[in-house]
């Protein structure tokens, strides 16, 4: 009877974390490279379009940090989003489900390694919860 108790317990204290992260990068030529900003999501569970518009839930942004070693070319681009109305916004939403990659092209001024740091943030819903929006640092270094 105990360990049930503490189990339940346990099991309701974890935090969701329904969403991973993880980052990866290619050299395309000695002045051209990009960033791959990979979502892998939870069955049940989808994040939000960089496209949302303004009265919905909080859309996936990328803010990079400045560096004099490389410049952004064009916007973060994202695939095609599932769209559907939803009735708690009363809007058309964009979404991704199990997962998505963003790419990020950039313009490399040195010939070396270069670092790209900046922030992510995402909100994360399922058919009966969402849960706040958060804000992920990132790091990928294009060799």
């Amino acid at each position: 009877m105990t360990v049930i108790l503490c189990s339940f317990l346990f099991a309701q204290g974890q935090i969701l974390n329904p969403v991973k992260w993880s980052y990866g990068s290619k050299r395309l030529s000695s002045t051209e490279g990009v960033v791959f900003i990979k979502a892998t999501i939870d069955d049940g569970w989808h994040i939000y379009s960089q496209t949302v518009k303004d009265g919905g839930p909080v859309k996936t942004s990328f803010t990079f940090e400045p560096s004099k070693a490389y410049e952004l070319t064009g916007s973060t681009q994202e695939p095609k989003p599932v769209t559907r109305l939803e009735k708690v916004f009363d809007m058309e939403i964009s979404y991704f489900e199990s997962g998505v990659i963003f790419q990020q092209k950039v313009k490399l001024k040195i010939a070396g390694p270069v670092t790209i740091k900046g922030n992510l943030e995402y909100m994360t819903c399922n058919d009966e919860k969402c849960l706040p929006p958060e804000t992920v640092p990132f790091s990928v270094t294009i060799k």
